[in-house]
């Protein structure tokens, strides 16, 4: 391992608790142990991804958050008994690999429930509100320190909570830690005056208008979050350690409004003075341990960093704070293991939180302890398969119901939180398979037919390996995405697969009867009708390095034209975008944290967008759109990028497809990464 990176597996300890390294895998949901919105058990697709994180080297583990009151069917965690001692059952087993780990319980998500079209409809139907109540009660579940709106929608108001019900809350938060504790977990985190949910809800003076005990006054404002570890350190000693997940700065400027890196801003939250009195407050009322970032719901990007963000976000906060408690702090938020360390060994930080990298790659530590960064498949921030809830104008949350039920996917590693479908069965005959194709789709196609035993032979057009993702990880900010494209050439590399640049199959039939995976990607759509069409530049050629003038209007507000708006930016151009929908971004798998960081950094920057518009004409200097109401107007600009879609561009269509030939990725149905690399691997797991 490079001496660097070796502050990382110092010992350390919260409370007397001690932890054999500095590496902490912060929660995520969907990574539980007793179940993600469903009836409370054992979970054993959570223990087994948990187990398997643990066995490669971390030193603290926290699994995904357990509300105390279940939002689906109602149940009170401390109730099932049966989950208890299953867990205790396992836990010899996890202790094996010499890592701890704390459950992280919450009080619940407030107005941050994330709320979709078939719960507005529950809501606002009171004869389906009254039939849905025994499964989910979205009154009780939406419920607020104060009236407020939901984070999602304007259907589903946030109530009050009543005091007897912060009461029943407290209580359960003990139970369940004393049930914890008798299992065998080594702590617990309380989750959260963080990131805006139900607790934190009660610390912002934004949300928080209560004038009882609960509301007001610092200490009013901070008590629920208080009589919680009073209630835990009750049931289960003061030596029981207790971890807080904090948010130390909220980063918001209003409700759905976040503000971004180094904007100037009035800060709405919980703003670095508060902070720094809170946490030493938290403390004394016996807090062991603060596992930090920023941000609210409001401000998801802070929380939930996409590839915009800075690397390292929120690490000057959260050592900021170190210096006024005694207890350690643990920062998380796109943090750079080797920053990490070096921070660790100057003692500005105490533990390394990470998260989604341990979705795209369990084994990543031992990879770095083992000098084989190279191997590391890296995390790329998209949010598309572990936590993609989007929203756009008039839509609050476009999810589809399985991926509601089924967090902590990954959209680049097909097997996380799925190995009950999605796992390399060996071959009992190895096969010659033909891959049309070498982007991320053959690529992945061509590796998990290597792994299971057959032989893969790859031949692609052009004389490099990666297909579209070439141009889609071509700007600035994507390097983790140039990351992922070096490994899976690598992975062609080290499995010795056969590949063959600069040859282009337009006859399938020389291959006889080998089974065939067709992964020809798509093409452009073209806006053949619009007079002037032929001077518009298309988004890929100009990712590859094409000129554009200093104004540039992009024709196309979806994710792709969005990102090609801010990278133009960045550069110092002049981005106009021109979008016929309601909304930039109105996409789904594009989770809210991605699409309002640039939806928000395009008001803050200025940039101009024109939302349902239609382009009528191109000239050279400018061009002609009408807005909704068919009136005309005029943009000048320098350039034109046409980012308005793909279509499939299979080389053997659909209805001349022959029973050893299947499709993969965008030739079949244009998608995203995800959709790409899941269905490559399930193609390749059918021959």
């Amino acid at each position: 391992m490079d001496k660097v990176f070796e502050p990382l597996l110092t010992p350390w300890k919260i409370g007397n608790l001690e932890i054999k390294n500095r590496i902490v895998m912060t929660s995520m949901g969907g990574t539980d142990l007793f179940g993600w919105m469903e009836r409370n058990h054992f979970d054993k697709a959570g223990a087994d991804f948990i187990l398997e994180v643990a066995r490669n080297n971390v030193g603290l583990i926290l699994p995904g958050c357990q509300p105390v009151y279940n939002p689906m069917f109602g149940q009170w965690l401390h109730k099932n008994k049966k989950m208890y001692q299953d867990l205790a059952d396992w836990m010899p087993e996890f202790h094996k690999t010499g890592a701890k780990l704390f459950v992280q319980l919450t009080a619940g998500f407030g107005r941050s429930f994330t709320i979709s079209p078939m719960m507005e409809m529950l809501y606002t139907n009171k004869a389906l509100r009254v039939l849905s109540k025994p499964f989910m009660d979205l009154d009780k579940i939406t419920a607020s320190a104060s009236p407020s709106p939901n984070r999602w929608s304007d259907k589903v108001p946030s109530r009050e909570l009543t005091k007897e019900e912060i009461h029943e809350y407290v209580v359960s938060f003990g139970k369940c830690a004393r049930l914890l504790k008798e299992a065998g977990v080594d702590g617990v985190e309380v989750h959260a005056v963080h990131e805006g949910y139900l607790l934190d809800q009660f610390t912002l003076p934004y949300v928080n208008k209560r004038d009882d005990e609960y509301g007001g006054s610092f200490e009013n404002r901070y008590r629920f979050a208080v009589e919680i570890v009073r209630e835990i350190k009750e049931n289960c000693g003061k030596d029981f350690p207790v971890s807080l997940r904090y948010s130390v700065i909220s980063k918001t400027r209003g409700f759905r409004q976040g503000a971004l890196p180094g904007e100037d801003y009035d800060e709405v939250g919980r703003d670095f003075e508060e902070s720094k009195r809170a946490a030493k407050y938290l403390q004394d009322a016996g807090y062991d341990m603060l596992n930090c970032d920023n941000g609210t719901y409001d401000a998801w990007y802070w929380a939930h960093p996409p590839i915009y963000m800075p690397e390292n976000c929120n690490l000057s906060d959260a050592e900021e704070l170190k210096k006024y408690v005694d207890i350690p702090v643990v920062c998380a938020g796109k943090l750079n293991p080797e920053v990490a360390a070096e921070e660790i060994a100057a003692g500005k930080l105490d533990g390394a939180g990470f998260a989604r990298q341990f979705l795209a790659d369990p084994e990543w530590i031992t990879k770095l302890i083992n000098d084989e960064e190279d191997d590391i498949r890296p995390c790329i921030q998209c949010h598309n398969g572990c936590f993609n809830m989007c929203s756009y104008k008039g839509v609050p949350n476009d999810q589809d119901l399985s991926d509601s039920l089924h967090l902590a996917r990954c959209a680049i590693n097909a097997e996380t939180m799925q190995k009950n479908k999605h796992f390399i069965r060996p071959v009992k005959h190895s096969k010659k398979v033909i891959i049309i194709g070498g982007g991320i789709g053959g690529m992945e196609a061509a590796r998990v037919l290597k792994l299971r035993g057959h032989e893969p032979v790859i031949y692609e057009k052009s004389d490099r390996l990666g297909g579209t993702f070439i141009a889609a990880s071509a700007e600035s900010y994507k390097g983790n995405m140039r990351a992922l494209l070096y490994w899976y050439r690598r992975q062609m590399d080290i499995l010795g697969i056969e590949v063959h640049l600069n040859t282009e199959v337009t006859n399938v039939k020389e291959f006889g009867k080998s089974d065939i995976i067709i992964a020809t990607g798509s093409k452009p759509k073209v806006l053949g009708h619009v007079p002037g069409h032929e001077l518009m530049i298309e988004a890929t050629d100009f990712l590859l390095g094409k000129e554009v003038g200093q104004k540039v209007a992009i024709v196309g507000g979806g994710l792709s034209g969005c990102e090609i708006a801010y990278e133009l930016a960045l550069c110092g151009k002049e981005p106009v975008i021109i979008e016929m929908k309601e909304d930039i971004i109105a996409q789904k798998g594009v989770c809210l944290a991605n699409s309002s960081y640039l939806r928000e950094w395009f008001d803050l920057y200025k940039v101009p967008v024109y939302l349902e518009s239609l382009v009528k004409e191109i000239w050279e200097d400018c061009i002609v759109c009408t807005d909704k109401d068919g009136k005309e107007f005029t943009i000048e600009c320098d350039s034109v990028i046409s980012s308005i879609g793909y279509i499939p561009n299979p080389v053997v269509p659909e209805n001349e497809r022959e029973s050893n030939m299947d499709y993969v990725g965008d030739c079949k149905e244009v998608g995203n990464l995800r959709t790409v690399i899941w269905r490559a691997y399930e193609v390749a797991m059918r021959i």
